[in-house]
């Protein structure tokens, strides 16, 4: 098996964490991460150090993902301009190229946005290269986001927030809605744990359908709505304007928002 070369993980939480598995699953050499809040861990394929002033001054990663909190940034990166030869890949919500650039000292940057369902090999990602990176480069960053799902790369990076807002979020609002549909079912007298197993298995089994179709979303709600019927009084109320249109609408725009906020 051909390993990815070796890569340092600056942050390994819930979406670093998760990227890390895939790759070491994928076939990692011998790498370093950075959590504090992780124990140590000499002598594993990814060992783990608790900040910048443990990793060996030989080592020398492909590339170094960034996959802090923004807001812990502007103290972190500092601590990683001194791997000149890698390629910064940010995975960290808002951060722009040009500020990653600047705090890099001008190494090569990526910009990325994967989602949760990394953590099962079902992520999708969008990326988009700052001008200077080498094919190599981004061929590595494409490679390593791939390792945990689906990858598109775009060249106009301010589409970037967007897409913050409605695939990086997106699984928050899938996860929302099956929390309102168990909610919505023990109040019409189901039990809880059916209303649960009822409300999770509708969506991830919806989900599934719509990966597996090659009919538009609009299509199979259609499909779904018998005329004069229980689906479609349901939908009546749903798609009322001032109802799921509007707030979607808003929900996205106020993501996007912050996403541009968090990048100064």
């Amino acid at each position: 098996m051909s390993l990815t070369p070796p890569i340092l993980l600056v942050g390994a939480g819930k979406m670093g964490g998760a990227m890390l598995r895939g790759w070491l699953d994928a076939g990692l050499a011998p790498s370093y991460a950075v959590d504090p809040s992780m124990p140590p861990s000499p002598g594993q394929a990814v060992t783990i150090v608790a900040d910048a002033d443990a990793i060996p001054a030989d080592f020398a990663p492909a590339a170094v993902i960034l996959a802090v909190k923004p807001q812990s940034a502007t103290a972190a990166l500092p601590h990683y301009a001194r791997f000149p030869n890698a390629v910064m890949l940010s995975i960290m919500a808002g951060r722009s190229i040009a500020g990653l650039t600047a705090a890099l000292h001008n190494q090569a940057v990526v910009r990325a946005m994967p989602n949760t369902p990394a953590a099962i090999g079902q992520g999708f990602t969008v990326a988009c290269a700052a001008p200077g990176v080498a094919q190599v480069q981004r061929q590595l960053c494409d490679t390593l986001l791939q390792a945990v799902g689906e990858v598109a790369w775009v060249e106009d990076e301010l589409l970037i927030d967007p897409v913050t807002a409605v695939s990086g979020g997106g699984p928050a609002y899938v996860f929302l809605l099956a929390e309102l549909l168990e909610k919505a079912a023990i109040e019409q007298g189901i039990p809880a744990d059916l209303a649960r197993h009822m409300a999770r298995k509708t969506v991830s089994g919806s989900g599934a359908l719509l990966a597996a179709s090659e009919e538009d979303a609009a299509q199979l709600r259609r499909n779904v709505t018998s005329p004069a019927g229980t689906t479609e009084r349901a939908l009546a109320v749903m798609m009322e304007t001032s109802a799921w249109p509007d707030t979607i609408s808003r929900a996205i725009a106020a993501a996007t928002a912050r996403s541009r906020e968090l990048g100064g």
